[in-house]
């Protein structure tokens, strides 16, 4: 990782050392993932088996995962790790029904009622990634909180392996939320497939999920040209950690790691306003790296990361409000005293015993979340994600009454004759 002195650095370095990685490449990737888009979108299962075929290595003629496929992932998953997402889903269950809105009506004046209603989205896509890694966890953020909103169908793609089948742990993790419908397709034609819909992929209302930066571009894509809503752009991961002298130096080492092998385009950053601590971590790195089976991976998203000298804490928390990152890790002394200052992120990790990880899998938030500076606007998924929100509002004859006049005024202030006489007609009438 790169070493920097924050107070040092003018401010186009200071940009420079807050780059992502995936901004390097985003035009390639951008015509890229518009090649595919198109060809899904006018080929159908045709493009999705070329495709199928040139980045995954797999034939297939079915992509959706069959109830013998089903069974066998539930036969060859260990007991133990079955007992371990089951353990995660309740939590994440727990935490999102804790959190889900409410319909609710207020009389806004007399004879006039206001209400609110929630309306679950019919039909939603979910992507669970596969690439370098499955991701099981992923398929209970999305699974349970779709489940908890009430959605009429769920559809959950994730790319097949080099023997043509999904990822067992994936499917057993899908079936414990409820999802029976899976699709073995992976990157942005899988995106594709669930935007556009196909003969074998139904077309869907909103898509979940993150990915590589193909996967999040070709999500970002369909949304833009308003063939699907999105969740939020999500991928790739990154974290930012923000310590003190006294944070534990293997933990930080750990915990940039932790988010380092997801893929060679992550980014993890350190801010310190103690110099010794980066030294220390940065030899801790070396070390834990060296034990790391991913370790080629983390290496290539070290070499886009950075380990940052601050003067104050404070200057630290300035920066990672501009970054907003995905996840925020305070390792410090008194955590929850410096959480005002946190404007822009997508999860936070209180103190030394709060790795990312727990959040990854089961301390019960979603590890769904708004990655690229995108937590500046975004929020990480909730139920709220898979769910419509519908105004409703009834007047009675006494109730025109009492607010007619309000809206004549402000219609006939911006010109607008109809709108005025559509009131007025009713008016004279009560």
């Amino acid at each position: 990782m790169n070493r920097l002195i924050w107070s040092r650095l003018d401010l186009e370095q200071r940009g420079a050392a807050l780059r992502r990685p995936v901004q390097a490449v985003a035009q390639r990737t951008r015509d890229a993932v518009a090649a595919v888009l198109a060809e899904v979108r006018q080929l159908g299962d045709a493009a999705l088996r070329e495709f199928t075929s040139r980045f995954d290595g797999v034939a297939l003629d079915d992509f959706e995962v069959g109830t013998a496929e089903f069974a066998a992932a539930e036969s060859v998953v260990a007991p133990a790790l079955k007992q371990a997402m089951q353990e995660a889903a309740a939590r994440i269950e727990a935490f999102h029904r804790a959190g889900m809105a409410q319909p609710y009506a207020v009389e806004t004046a007399p004879g006039v009622v206001c209400e609110r209603m929630i309306r679950p989205i019919p039909r939603v896509g979910l992507y669970v990634p596969a690439g370098s890694a499955p991701l099981p966890s992923t398929a209970l953020m999305l699974g349970v909180p779709a489940r908890l909103a009430g959605c009429r169908e769920v559809i959950l793609c994730t790319p097949p392996r080099a023997d043509g089948s999904a990822d067992p742990a994936v499917l057993v993790a899908a079936r414990l939320t409820g999802v029976t419908r899976v699709f073995k397709l992976g990157g942005a034609q899988a995106i594709a497939a669930m935007a556009f819909g196909t003969g074998s992929v139904p077309r869907c209302d909103k898509l979940f999920g993150p990915g590589n930066s193909y996967v999040t571009e070709a999500k970002q894509q369909v949304a833009q040209a308003g063939v699907a809503a999105i969740d939020m752009p999500a991928g790739p991961s990154e974290v930012l950690v923000i310590a003190d002298a006294g944070a534990d130096p293997a933990f930080v080492a750990a915990d940039l790691l932790s988010q380092a092998e997801h893929g060679p385009d992550s980014q993890v950053l350190l801010l310190s306003d103690a110099p010794a601590l980066l030294d220390r971590v940065a030899r801790e790195l070396d070390r834990q790296l060296a034990a790391l089976p991913r370790a080629a991976i983390a290496r290539q998203a070290l070499s886009a990361s950075r380990l940052i000298e601050v003067e104050r804490l404070d200057d630290a928390f300035t920066i990672s409000n501009e970054y907003a990152p995905e996840h925020l890790i305070l390792a410090l002394r008194e955590p929850r005293a410096w959480l005002e200052r946190v404007e822009a992120a997508g999860s936070v990790f209180l103190g030394d015993y709060t790795p990312e990880a727990l959040g990854d899998y089961c301390s019960g938030t979603n590890h769904v979340l708004p990655t690229s500076g995108a937590a500046r606007a975004y929020s990480g998924v909730s139920v709220a994600s898979f769910q419509n929100f519908v105004s409703v509002q009834a007047a009675s004859r006494a109730g025109i009454g009492r607010i007619g006049e309000c809206a004549l005024t402000l219609a006939r202030a911006e010109g607008l004759d109809a709108h005025a006489n559509a009131v007025a007609l009713r008016l004279e009438a009560a």
